[in-house]
């Protein structure tokens, strides 16, 4: 290496300093005698020049709600089913084979149904002329079955009316072939017509779900209607086949099992107070009914620990301190703050709402569990907005469970699901552009340098580093061509992890800051990912570790980590929903989704009923 003497140096400085800027300091002297040359004036742009007038900001908007069009009915073109008609001497009884008789009575036939099963019964019956409902001259068993099957559609949370079929009645003779063959031809259709329809509905539910909103997103369930057409034209076991469409999930048998219940259940027996807010010490009539449905909700956990004293005191209108600890427990069974204040959450939850409210919401429940697959995976990560919770369960059992906050209802948190991929240890937070356009852009035109000293990073499209200073945000309004970040540190709206299932609503689980939020009954804060209030612990789930494990690599500083199985992700919103044992508990509607979803429902009927 050569050496150089300071007389040297100082020329060399001397040299540079005159062909540099005069502000130069002797740091900025040292890098670039040392650091690797003289750095190109164009990695620190100047500010492009102020517009005349800033441009207005435009704030990009919400997903929103849509008015919900029902499926259509259209008439079934049935012409090359008729076309199978033969002239020949009519011989059915002799023949054995009936169905190419038959077809003339489609003639005139106004069968009105969706436009897919229409064309499957087209493309099943002109390549399979032959009856699947019908022997001889009467309904087979098969048809039976069927006929069954559909009139018990409302135990699935169903309407059994838009399933019904005409059966022909019973009585033949050879004086009136002709018009027997039309009954039977009419009603074949027809049958099958209703049992595509209930496969439809069973299989993925009445409504496309994502024809009710933006925060709808869910992939269309691959169905072959006529590949069930001969499923059911080669089984005896129709009403197995058939039921088999619902989902065979614990969670729908333990919906329908609430739904069968409501349904023969009378209105609430004990009606307490909605407004009702009693503190320790404090007295109301309303005390005794509370008790009493805490008492007549007690499991064995609970009746051990409190059933004595609920015995003794349950009578009580003075809520004494012994009670305290009763209704605490109370509270934390129900996934409320155990404060101990009997206030209009508590009594909502533990006096639950009226019978038509919860028959709504197992109804509502029952449809949207249709949205998602029959066998839902394990291991599984399940996120239940309305009830705030997110859950790693294995085969039935949840082997973790922790409180989430959720979207606001001006940033709402969507429903779908997913498959988690990656988890990032200390990671850095892209900021999406609806957060910069509608809350830093107005900042930042006030103050440009804002971004640089609260710890994030901008790049333009390229990726190159521009300080937020140098940046002219008042020449954009609506689409800024930067991207932000926010680095790592204790301040990072991330906190110290995320889990990853990459999605186009950009949504994830993450640790937070904002430790606080969690102490809430209510948990809708966040602009619409999941704040996790034991991240740690979701991401050795999922990735199949320890904590401990966990926490080492959080020491390492700023990683990733791909998993290396398949985990499905359920971001989900269900106002019922059973716990690991069975007992549906109700949440609040935080979006005010249910209306919706039964509007669209309502629709549905009306579309279907009057076509018969």
């Amino acid at each position: 290496m050569k050496f150089f003497g300071r007389a040297t140096i100082a020329a060399s400085i001397a040299v540079i300093a005159a062909a540099t800027a005069p502000q130069a300091n002797a740091q900025n002297l040292f890098d670039m005698l040392f650091g690797g040359g003289i750095k190109k004036r164009s990695e620190f742009p100047e500010p492009p020049p102020a517009p005349k007038k800033a441009a207005p900001v435009q704030k990009i908007s919400a997903p929103s709600y849509y008015d919900y069009k029902a499926d259509p009915l259209v008439r079934a073109d049935l012409s090359a089913v008729r076309g199978l008609s033969r002239t020949a001497t009519f011989e059915p009884m002799l023949t054995g084979s009936t169905f190419r008789e038959a077809v003339a009575g489609l003639d005139d036939f106004d069968l009105r149904t969706e436009k897919d099963v229409a064309k499957a019964l087209s493309d099943y019956y002109s390549a399979n002329p032959d009856f699947i409902w019908v022997s001889g001259f009467d309904p087979n068993g098969r048809a039976r079955d069927a006929i069954r099957t559909l009139g018990d559609a409302d135990s699935f949370g169903l309407t059994a009316a838009e399933y019904a079929v005409t059966v022909p009645p019973a009585g033949y003779s050879l004086d009136n072939t002709a018009e027997r063959l039309r009954e039977l031809i009419r009603f074949e259709m027809s049958l099958s017509a209703r049992v595509l329809r209930y496969v439809r509905d069973a299989q993925g539910g009445r409504l496309d779900p994502n024809r009710l909103s933006g925060y709808h997103d869910f992939p269309a369930k691959p169905l072959d209607l006529v590949a069930a057409l001969k499923a059911l034209g080669h089984t005896q076991e129709v009403r197995t086949y058939l039921e088999s469409r619902n989902p065979q999930n614990p969670e729908f048998q333990a919906l329908r099992v609430e739904l069968e219940a409501l349904r023969a259940s009378a209105e609430n027996e004990i009606v307490v107070d909605a407004k009702l807010l009693l503190k320790p010490g404090q007295s109301s009539s309303e005390l005794p009914k509370v008790l009493s449905i805490i008492a007549r909700d007690l499991d064995d956990e609970m009746g051990a620990a409190h059933g004595e004293t609920l015995a003794r005191l349950g009578s009580s209108e003075v809520y004494v301190e012994e009670l305290v600890p009763v209704v605490k427990a109370a509270q934390e069974r129900a996934g409320l703050k155990p404060d101990g204040v009997i206030g209009p959450r508590t009594v909502a939850t533990l006096a639950g709402t009226s019978k038509a409210d919860r028959l709504d919401k197992v109804l509502i429940a029952l449809e949207q569990l249709r949205w998602l697959p029959s066998d839902l995976g394990s291991p599984r990560v399940f996120v239940n907005q309305p009830a705030f919770t997110a859950s790693y369960i294995v085969g039935n059992e949840p082997k973790l469970s922790m409180r989430v906050v959720v979207g606001k209802p001006s940033n709402q948190t969507s429903f779908f699901y997913d498959e988690i991929e990656q988890v990032d240890y200390n990671p850095y937070w892209g900021v999406p552009q609806s957060i910069i356009v509608n809350e830093m852009l107005p900042r930042l035109r006030g103050d440009p340098g804002y971004l640089d000293r609260a710890g994030y990073e901008v790049t333009d499209a390229s990726g190159k580093r521009i300080p937020s200073s140098a940046i002219n945000w008042g020449a954009y309004g609506s689409k800024v061509p930067y991207n932000v970040r926010q680095t790592p540190s204790e301040a990072n709206a991330l906190g110290e992890l995320k889990i990853l299932f990459p999605n186009k609503h950009a949504i994830y689980m993450h640790d937070t800051p904002s430790k606080s939020l969690f102490e809430r009954d209510v948990r809708a804060f966040s602009h619409g990912c999941i704040r996790l209030q034991n991240p740690r612990g979701m991401a050795a789930a999922v990735l199949g570790t320890s904590v401990d494990y966990i926490a080492q690599k959080l020491k390492q500083g700023h990683s990733s980590e791909k998993l290396a199985r398949k985990v499905p992700v359920y971001v989900s919103y269900f106002t019922a929903w059973p716990d690991q044992h069975g007992k549906v508990e109700y949440f609040a509607d935080v979006y005010d989704r249910d209306a919706r979803v039964l509007k669209a429902i309502e629709k549905t009927d009306a579309m279907r009923l009057p076509a018969g």
